[in-house]
């Protein structure tokens, strides 16, 4: 009871987060639900994507009121990174799960780091600037292959490229990137569903928990400056980053173990070789200078 309670409370945050800064609600999910519910972390993940997109599809609706969504923007980005998630979720099947999660915080600190050293506010910006249409489709689908691969939503790629690529202001960035997250957290919850069973029980209780607090967080975003909000975007994206990384830390350190150990086998094969080699020429050389000390000795 109290795993649940925990899981439910931690739900309600992951709704303030996504409809407050527009993603994290991934980022707060999958650690949620696999060391606060115990669920694999594949499962977790397929659950998270279920979990984050009936959040983002409720949460946009207070932001779609306040006029705080670009939605063709959003549409076109979310359609072509639904190709990506789909493609992504299908490819986690043959990937372990800890390298997901590894991969997962990576990705998440290089993006808080894009986002804390980010422009200024676009609030002063007179006309915002429009990306060219293959780039949208470009980044949509990469960023898509991520939400497929990983559980992200993509909040935390979606936000920094609409602020700082796009040029959006952030309430807009973030009002406009649940769009983008809903429709790729389905296509990708598409790909999981053909190699993952969920609980169902679990996830309507969750999402259900999700979307209360979206609402409230929608609420709130229009209150916030934008620097202010992109700030702490950024920093709770390093935050839950290292929580996750640190996680994976035996995973880590046994990889880097490995890699060292390889490198120097490698390196040691390499100098028996060439003292091989120079052995060999030595050898070869001491008959000939044995036969010209004997000429002349006679």
């Amino acid at each position: 009871m109290t795993t649940l309670a925990l899981t439910l409370a931690g739900a309600v945050l992951i709704g303030v987060t996504l409809g407050l800064l527009g993603g994290g609600g991934s980022i707060l999910a999958v650690p949620l639900l696999v060391y606060v519910a115990d669920l694999p972390a594949k499962e977790a993940i397929a659950t998270s994507l279920l979990v984050v997109g009936v959040t983002s599809a409720v949460g946009v609706l207070p932001h779609a009121r306040a006029n705080r969504v670009r939605w063709r923007t959003g549409l076109i980005f979310g359609v072509a990174g639904m190709t990506g998630a789909y493609a992504g979720g299908r490819l986690a099947e043959f990937v372990p799960a800890s390298v997901l999660l590894t991969g997962f915080a990576l990705m998440m600190l290089a993006t808080a780091v894009a986002m804390l050293r980010g422009r200024r506010s676009t609030e002063g910006r007179s006309k915002p600037h429009e990306l060219p249409m293959l780039r949208v489709v470009g980044d949509g689908v990469v960023v898509g292959l991520v939400t497929g691969l990983v559980g992200a939503g993509g909040g935390f790629l979606v936000v920094p490229a609409l602020a700082l690529l796009g040029g959006l202001p952030m309430p807009v960035a973030v009002g406009t990137s649940l769009v983008v997250i809903a429709l790729k957290s389905f296509a990708g919850l598409a790909g999981y569903l053909s190699s993952v069973q969920i609980h169902w029980g679990l996830a309507g209780a969750v999402t259900a928990a999700a979307v209360v607090g979206s609402l409230l967080g929608g609420r709130l975003a229009g209150r916030i400056p934008a620097d202010v909000l992109r700030r702490g975007f950024g920093w709770f994206v390093v935050v839950m980053g290292v929580f996750v990384l640190a996680q994976q830390l035996p995973l880590i350190w046994g990889l880097t173990v490995g890699a060292l150990a390889a490198a120097g086998t490698v390196t040691m094969a390499v100098w028996a070789r060439r003292g091989r080699g120079h052995s060999g020429q030595q050898h070869l050389g001491q008959p000939v200078r044995r036969h010209a000390r004997a000429g002349v000795e006679r």
